[in-house]
């Protein structure tokens, strides 16, 4: 099998629900600048720990480094799906991750199902990312600014 090209990561949180999507070149850019993230529900301090992530993001520009982000409402968790689904299409010749949250992958996996040639997608559930990995890490940007942007 071919190297990861992208690595998409769908996830929500109460309210609202959204994506990030990684170029495979830029993770050994991206995972440094996120050393300090941590799951939110894991933590004790869930404001102070917020402040200090937001002015992480802003101050290491890791905004910049993802291909595309996106954060909306819970009702318009189809709108997302449809985005996400868009680039796995028009991204056929490449290997793609997508990491999708527990409670989404049902209804993701029957989406993705109506795509003719998904062969090179991996879709895995949120709970099934190795602890400390690399793809686990990477999963706590979204995680992280779905809780900054509900906590605003």
């Amino acid at each position: 099998m071919k190297s990861i090209d992208y690595y998409i990561y769908l996830d929500y949180s109460e309210k609202l629900v959204g994506y990030i999507i990684v170029k495979s070149e830029k993770v050994g850019i991206i995972l440094p600048k996120i050393s300090k993230f941590h799951h939110y529900k894991d933590l004790k301090h869930k404001k102070s720990y917020l402040s200090a992530v937001k002015k992480t993001i802003e101050s290491k520009k890791i905004l910049e480094d993802l291909l595309k982000h996106k954060i909306r409402e819970l009702r318009e968790n189809l709108y997302i799906f449809i985005e996400v689904i868009e680039f796995i299409k028009t991204n056929d010749n490449c290997v793609i991750f997508a990491s999708i949250d527990d409670n989404q992958y049902r209804a993701f996996v029957k989406l993705i199902s109506m795509i003719p040639d998904k062969c090179h997608t991996i879709v895995r559930k949120e709970s099934e990312l190795k602890k400390g990995s690399a793809e686990y890490r990477l999963s706590l940007i979204i995680d992280t600014l779905l809780n900054i942007k509900r906590n605003e």
